[in-house]
């Protein structure tokens, strides 16, 4: 078996990591996935140091594994991506190694005692996942990735009930009060990691998005009540990165608005599918609006934990 060699990742090698990971998205759930913009939103992220955060695994020139670390919580709580060939399982042993040693690293230079890392796989990934229990790893939540097909004869923009207004982000005020919505419609899910406006907007790779496509929702005697962030940019399917409204203006039909504000605006724009994904264990009803919706499962995905001392 050949001797893999490790460096770090570049910004110019977003290309052939992109491919990787297609090949990846294959054997995985059937067909490529991955957008090279997405990868370059990874490695350019500024809360990756590439040098130090980033490795890329080579065997014969050929590139079999890619790992990557990242501290949203300035905590002790950091996030990874472990990524190999199936074929390369002990080339992914040491690049897992490397990744959990920087894991702790990180979250010892915050000041924490342990590092609470997280990994999302594919729930048949081609990560062996004998070997991430044997090193203390279990799942803690499955998400699920939901798709629908659009026809723009059928999926039409859906007129507001009374007393509800949407609007699209075209103002820096509302792009932050965007972010504020999000922050509140979300705090109370799982792992939650509470982001600036600034560090938001890197998450989202804002230079890259068309704010056209992101809304805020008004309902009257309440005011800002949700938001809608979508995106066009994606090869294979519109997609829907967030979706949100405050608790007191829940269960009265306004997230099915929502919904369908994204399944018209995008169908109209030529796409003639949309995806989303969602925490399966998600308690405020959402999976069971995706489903009355013509939302079907496309696959699944776990997030494995473990706790590094």
């Amino acid at each position: 078996m050949p001797t893999a060699t490790f460096r770090p990742a570049t910004f110019a090698d977003a290309p052939v990591i992109t491919d990787l990971l297609n090949e990846i998205d294959r054997i995985e759930i059937g067909r490529p996935e991955t957008d090279q913009h997405s990868v370059e939103a990874d490695l350019r992220h500024p809360e990756t140091d590439l040098a130090h955060d980033s490795w890329l695994a080579f065997e014969d020139d050929r590139l079999v594994a890619y790992g990557l670390v990242w501290d949203e919580s300035g905590g002790e709580r950091v996030d990874m991506e472990h990524y190999v060939l199936p074929d390369h399982q002990e080339t992914g042993e040491r690049l897992l190694i490397a990744l959990e040693t920087r894991a702790l690293e990180k979250a010892r230079s915050n000041g924490a005692g342990r590092a609470v890392v997280h990994l999302q796989l594919n729930v048949r990934p081609t990560t062996d996942q004998a070997l991430l229990k044997e090193r203390g790893w279990g799942t803690v939540r499955r998400y699920h990735v939901l798709t629908r097909a659009l026809d723009p004869a059928r999926d039409l923009p859906p007129e507001p009930p009374a007393g509800v207004r949407v609007r699209p982000c075209l103002t820096e005020a509302d792009r932050v009060l965007a972010h504020a919505l999000d922050q509140r419609t979300f705090a109370d899910h799982f792992d939650f990691q509470p982001r600036t406006y600034e560090q938001w907007l890197a998450d989202l790779d804002a230079e890259r998005l068309d704010w056209s496509l992101v809304w805020i929702l008004t309902v009257d005697g309440i005011g800002d009540a949700g938001f809608l962030l979508t995106r066009n940019n994606l090869t294979t399917m519109g997609w829907i990165s967030g979706i949100g409204v405050v608790r007191e203006a829940r269960g009265s039909g306004l997230g099915g608005f929502l919904l369908h504000h994204a399944f018209g605006t995008l169908a109209a724009l030529g796409r003639d599918r949309i995806g989303l994904g969602v925490d399966t264990a998600n308690d405020t009803g959402a999976p069971e609006l995706y489903g009355r919706n013509g939302m079907s499962l496309h696959y699944a995905v776990d997030t494995w934990e473990t706790v590094l001392r």
